[in-house]
C-alpha cells in the first residue's frame, strides 16, 4: 500500500523493478496478484489508470522528426487534454518548467541525452496524474538538472504518488520517505530509509583492504568495497571490531541494502552459526 509521497524502489539488474513498473503501468499483464489505483482496477479499465497515469520508462522512444512542442501538445490530447487553449496553456508550462521553454521548435533528433530526459519528464507530468512512475530518471542528466528534477520531484510528492526505481540509493535517501528492496521477483524490505538502518549502528566497519583478502571468515559479512585514495576500502558487517586495522563507520543505506540483499541483516544478538551462513 502506498500512499502520497515518493516511494523508492531497489534492487539488482533483474530484480523486477521495470516489470513492476510495467504492469502498473498496465503496458504488462501480471501473471497473478492485483494493482487497484484507489477504487479503480487497471485489468478493467486500464484507458481511465492512463488518464491518471505519467510515465516515464528506463527507455522511451521519441520521433526524432518532431519537434518537442509539437509531440509533447499531440501527448497532452492523448492525456484527455481536448481544449486546444488549455492544451496550449499546458504545454507552454511544462516547456518552461523542464527549462525547454527556448528549445520548442528544434526537432528531438537533435536533443543531447539530458535534454532527451528533461523531455522525458515533461511528457510524464502533462495532464497533472494522480500516479507518477519513474524509472532511472536521473540517467543522462548533469549535477545541476538532476538537482532541479529532485526538486520537481519533491514538489509534486506532496499532491501525488510517486514512484521511484532507480539503483542508486543515494537517490532513495534524499527522496524518499518508504521504500523497498526487491530481489529475484521477491519483496526483500519494506519501510522507511532509518528502519533499514536499525540493527546496523555500532556494527559496521571499514578496513583498507580488498574484499578478496576476507574471505572465509566467518565472524563478519563483507558490504561493498570502493577506492578511497588510490587504496581499495571495505565495509563490512560484524557484531564486534574484526580486527585492529578496522575503523567503526556510521551505516549509510548502502550498507542496508546490501546487508538485506545478502541475507546478512541479523539482530545483534543473533548467533555467530547464522552470520557465517549469512557470508
Amino acid at each position: 500500500t502506498i500512499g502520497p509521497g515518493i516511494f523508492g524502489l531497489l534492487g539488482p539488474n533483474g530484480a523486477g523493478k521495470s516489470t513492476l513498473m510495467r504492469c502498473l503501468a498496465t503496458l504488462q499483464d501480471a501473471d497473478s496478484g492485483t494493482v487497484r489505483l484507489g477504487d479503480l482496477d487497471p485489468s478493467r479499465d486500464r484507458r481511465a489508470l492512463r488518464r491518471q497515469l505519467g510515465y516515464l520508462p528506463q527507455d522511451f522512444g521519441l520521433d526524432p522528426s518532431a519537434t518537442a512542442e509539437r509531440l509533447l501538445d499531440h501527448l497532452a490530447e492523448l492525456k484527455g487534454l481536448t481544449d486546444r487553449r488549455r492544451r496550449r496553456r499546458a504545454v507552454d508550462a511544462m516547456l518552461e518548467r523542464v527549462h525547454l521553454e527556448d528549445h520548442r521548435h528544434r526537432k528531438l533528433g537533435t536533443f543531447s541525452g539530458g535534454m532527451k530526459q528533461r523531455f522525458g519528464i515533461a511528457q510524464a507530468l502533462i495532464g497533472a496524474p494522480t500516479l507518477l512512475i519513474v524509472d532511472e530518471p536521473t540517467t543522462g542528466l548533469d549535477p545541476e538538472e538532476r538537482r532541479r528534477f529532485f526538486n520537481t520531484l519533491a514538489d509534486l510528492a506532496e499532491r501525488m504518488i510517486v514512484i521511484l526505481s532507480t539503483h542508486l540509493v543515494d537517490d532513495v535517501t534524499e527522496l524518499c520517505d518508504r521504500m523497498a528492496v526487491l530481489q529475484a521477483g521477491r519483496l526483500r524490505f519494506l519501510g522507511s530509509p532509518a528502519d533499514a538502518l536499525d540493527g546496523l549502528r555500532g556494527r559496521t566497519w571499514t578496513v583498507d583492504a580488498a574484499p578478496e583478502a576476507l574471505e572465509g571468515r566467518d565472524d563478519l559479512t563483507v558490504l561493498r568495497h570502493r577506492r578511497f585514495l588510490g587504496a581499495i576500502r571495505t565495509h563490512v558487517l560484524a557484531d564486534r571490531r574484526p580486527g585492529p586495522d578496522f575503523e567503526a563507520a556510521p551505516p549509510e543505506l548502502e550498507d542496508a541494502y546490501f546487508a538485506i540483499l545478502s541475507d546478512a541483516k541479523p539482530d545483534a544478538d543473533r548467533g555467530s552459526e547464522t552470520r557465517g551462513e549469512a557470508a
